[in-house]
């Protein structure tokens, strides 16, 4: 409480210090950036809004619809577990797959797990871990597959060729699952239900995340899975969400196993008129949406089943790691973001194709804020800088506040720099991506030294993002200079 007294004295302070006189040089400033910022907050109170009736009224009414319809079937579901484990903690290991045995022993309909394994010593470990509990489990088979280390993507698809084999029916569910997220004991009787509406393809769920030592992570972290929330519940208001989250999403098994699909996951790519084919090495639950979004399938969220991620500081500072992060998150969805905006809101919805849309303009609506604000402060009045301070405290505070609805009420005052900390570094971080997405890597993996001179071809690609980042820099800014009136 005494964090929030300080916080809002602070704002309530800088807010009192500054003259109303200080703004007469930059009255068209303060206009234009009322009317953008009316703009995306407006944007943000729909969101809210959605997803509020979405988690009171809706949701609960298509839950019930779903599990009346599937007590009438004379046969459960069959579980399907794909997962996929690489340079996992033994500890994190052993608690992820203790909640995937305890979940496919309690599938009604029984349970296949197939395990993606790298290391021998992977291997060890899960095979003594199901020796352990299988007396408990006489319905569940697991089958581990060791294989080459050649990437996520070849993991995937290998484990689905095998799973597809067994000939899933129509009727069952595959959980695609990462080695290091916990899946909740009931995940199969509270998921399988959905799957009797034909049009729903996959579903999400809501996450929560353990990350130890790291507080100023792990808070960003809880917050992202905040207004992840919101936005998750917002999107499947409408039918589709903006991502099947790689961490535990659950498929119709029979699409899961489709030939096609298979081969999006495993070689995916898009032809871009700068940097030619880009092989998609990171970002399989963006292949995995995209190819149900495009056949017209609806995705769901379940916002009251909930995984846990195991999560470790991939960075020795947090900015650093959030950067990192930021990077891989934001290159998966821009290299996607492109074709499914080609789909047209026709095919996918209008609100879905405007909020995809709208991922790539809240890149320029968010920089031209500070952009704006430097360029005011330098050319007319630096009594602008306290006022947007106040400003930005003001208006992520009552933000936070919105969020927190939807984790029972309540937050940490952290939240609200960070919140600001993710809206602009993402913001900027996006910006660079847009540019640049060739460039992939996944934070797990080992930095590995750069040639000595990269081929003329990929400096030449280099430098043409460079330029064109700049560019589209330098036209923001002009356009935030003539916006606001000071040229």
């Amino acid at each position: 409480m005494l964090g929030h007294l300080i916080y809002i004295a602070a704002f309530l302070a800088l807010a009192l210090a500054v003259r109303d006189t200080s703004f007469a040089a930059a009255e068209e400033a303060i206009v234009v950036l009322g009317a953008i910022g009316l703009w995306r907050y407006g944007w943000a109170t729909l969101n809210f809004l959605r997803a509020t009736a979405y988690i009171r009224w809706i949701y609960p009414r298509r839950r019930a619809r779903a599990e009346a319809a599937y007590a009438e079937r004379a046969v459960p579901a069959h579980a399907y577990f794909m997962v996929t484990t690489f340079k996992i903690e033994p500890g994190v290991t052993t608690a992820v797959y203790g909640s995937i045995f305890e979940a496919a022993r309690r599938s009604p309909g029984g349970a296949t797990i197939v395990a993606s394994v790298v290391d021998g010593a992977d291997l060890r470990v899960l095979r003594d871990l199901f020796e352990a509990r299988r007396a408990d489990m006489p319905d569940v088979r697991f089958i581990i597959d060791q294989i080459p280390g050649s990437g996520k993507r070849d993991a995937i698809a290998r484990s689905l060729r095998l799973l597809q084999r067994e000939a899933p029916r129509r009727d069952d569910i595959m959980l695609f699952v990462d080695g290091d997220s916990a899946v909740p004991a009931d995940i199969v009787e509270r998921a399988a239900p959905f799957f009797t509406d034909e049009r729903v393809g996959a579903l999400t769920t809501d996450e929560s995340v353990e990350i130890p030592n790291d507080w100023l992570f792990r808070n960003w972290f809880d917050l992202r899975f905040m207004q992840r929330q919101m936005m998750m519940s917002s999107m499947a208001f409408g039918g589709r969400v903006l991502t099947l989250t790689g961490r535990m999403s659950v498929f119709r098994a029979d699409l899961a196993t489709d030939p096609s699909f298979i081969r999006q996951v495993q070689s995916d790519h898009i032809d871009h008129w700068r940097l030619g084919r880009i092989n998609f090495l990171t970002g399989d639950d963006k292949s995995t949406w995209f190819w149900l979004l495009s056949r017209g399938y609806h995705m769901t969220y379940l916002p009251d089943v909930r995984c846990v991620s195991y999560e470790d500081q991939p960075m020795p500072g947090f900015f650093e790691s959030a950067v990192a992060l930021m990077k891989r998150w934001f290159g998966n969805m821009l290299r996607t973001n492109g074709r499914a905006l080609g789909l047209g809101p026709a095919r996918i919805g209008f609100f879905t194709w405007w909020s995809i849309l709208d991922q790539r303009v809240s890149i320029w609506t968010t920089l031209f804020g500070p952009i704006s604000i430097a360029l005011t402060a330098l050319f007319a009045t630096p009594a602008v800088i306290p006022a947007y301070i106040a400003w930005v405290m003001f208006t992520r505070y009552v933000f936070c506040w919105m969020l927190s609805t939807f984790r029972g009420g309540g937050f940490p005052i952290v939240y609200a720099p960070l919140l600001y900390f993710g809206q602009i570094v993402g913001a900027s971080v996006k910006s660079s991506a847009l540019f640049r997405l060739d460039r992939q890597k996944w934070t797990r993996q080992a930095s590995k030294k750069a040639a000595a001179r990269m081929p003329l071809g990929a400096r030449l690609r280099s430098a043409s993002s460079t330029y064109m980042h700049g560019l589209a820099l330098g036209w923001l800014t002009l356009g935030a200079a003539l916006a606001t009136g000071l040229l």
